[in-house]
């Protein structure tokens, strides 16, 4: 290869291959698309193939270009490791961490908590759901995964941090609403309303619930948990809602009943890719989610 090129050459075809678009790639770049065909032609010549397959300005990675991009990730995530690691050691008390969630509700105490540690700390934080948080991770945008179910695989390092039951919320008006638990076969014939597929806890309990002989029928599918209560406020349907969630949503003219037959647990983990150099700042945050939790736990057991 050119080597004055190669790890430009490297970058660009990364971008490239990602949004298999020259034009979009160009503006990501701030370079003029010329350049960076000419830089992509180059890399081609280099390796002796084609890396795309091309139809007008269309880009499609073909067999080649998709078994190079594998290596190109790798090859420059290790490289974005080894300057973060460079500048962790330059710079112990400031830094950055990528967080992804599906629990946000959660954050405002664990953060609270850093903060007093670690004040000057950035963070950037998004709210994804599973199967994204896996992928951003792998690509190495992503310090932690704090998320049910939990992000795990052989590339991933996963504590277990938490475990709590699921409890069903009904409107005050409901036939349900001066119990304190149900089956939850009984709830076969409610609409509920849910957050969407790809979400933890809706993948979760359509599990349970395909496990006790039905598919939920939804009024409604959304992106934000905060909005569930107030729907069921409104009598639009019941929910499912995790024990620590209950103290965030509405009160007033919510019933909340224990489910049973099955008991309905869930799991949140805290995930990191295990190439992912851990920091110093990462690591302190790290041991603050894991007594952040310890102490919820201690809390429940009384």
């Amino acid at each position: 290869m050119h080597n004055a090129l190669e790890l430009l050459q490297l970058d660009y075809f990364r971008t490239v291959a990602r949004l298999e678009h020259m034009t979009e790639a160009a503006g990501v770049l701030h370079v003029t698309q010329s350049s960076l065909s000419k830089t992509i032609r180059l890399l081609e010549e280099d390796l002796g193939v084609s890396l795309f397959d091309r139809s007008g300005r269309k880009l499609r990675l073909n067999e080649f270009g998709r078994s190079f991009l594998t290596r190109v990730e790798r090859a420059l995530f290790e490289l974005e490791e080894g300057k973060r690691e460079i500048v962790d050691l330059t710079s112990a008390d400031y830094g950055t961490l990528a967080l992804a969630v599906n629990t946000a509700y959660m954050l405002p105490d664990i953060l609270h908590r850093f903060r007093k540690i670690r004040p000057h700390v950035q963070f950037h934080v998004q709210q994804l759901r599973t199967h994204e948080m896996e992928t951003r991770a792998k690509k190495g945008e992503i310090d932690f995964c704090l998320s049910s179910p939990p992000v795990q695989g052989s590339e991933f390092v996963c504590d277990i941090v938490f475990q709590e039951q699921i409890y069903a919320i009904l409107p005050t008006t409901h036939r349900f609403a001066n119990r304190d638990r149900v089956r939850l076969s009984e709830l076969k014939e409610e609409r509920f309303v849910s957050l969407k597929k790809g979400y933890g806890i809706r993948d979760l309990m359509d599990f349970y619930c395909e496990k006790a002989g039905f598919v939920p029928q939804n009024a409604y599918e959304g992106d934000e948990p905060a909005t569930l209560g107030l729907l069921v406020q409104a009598g639009l349907g019941i929910s499912f809602v995790p024990e620590s969630a209950l103290h965030f949503g509405p009160k007033e003219n919510i019933a909340i009943l224990r489910i049973e037959e099955p008991v309905c647990k869930r799991e949140i983990g805290l995930s990191r890719h295990q190439s992912r150099y851990l920091t110093s700042v990462a690591k302190e945050f790290h041991q603050v989610i894991i007594e952040h939790f310890q102490g919820m736990s201690r809390n429940d057991a009384r």
